[in-house]
C-alpha cells in the first residue's frame, strides 16, 4: 500500500530503519512505533519508497 501522505511516507521510513537495525527501537514514537509492530519489513519498505511528489504533508481525511 502505498503512502498518501509525507507524513505517513516518513513515518514508514523510520519504522524500516528501525527494523533493520539502524535506528533504535526506543526512538520510534506515535505512528512510526505502531508501523513498527503491525508492518513487515516488505510492507513497510513499499510504503518508505513512495514518491513525495504532490502528495500534502498529511492526510485529512480519517
Amino acid at each position: 500500500m502505498p503512502a498518501k501522505s509525507k507524513a505517513q511516507q516518513m513515518a514508514a521510513g523510520a519504522a524500516l530503519a528501525a527494523k533493520r537495525g539502524e535506528k533504535k527501537v526506543g526512538e520510534l514514537e506515535g505512528a512510526s512505533k505502531q508501523m513498527y509492530e503491525s508492518m513487515d519489513e516488505k510492507e513497510l519498505e513499499k510504503m518508505a519508497s513512495t514518491s513525495q511528489k504532490d502528495k500534502p504533508t498529511h492526510n485529512r481525511k480519517s
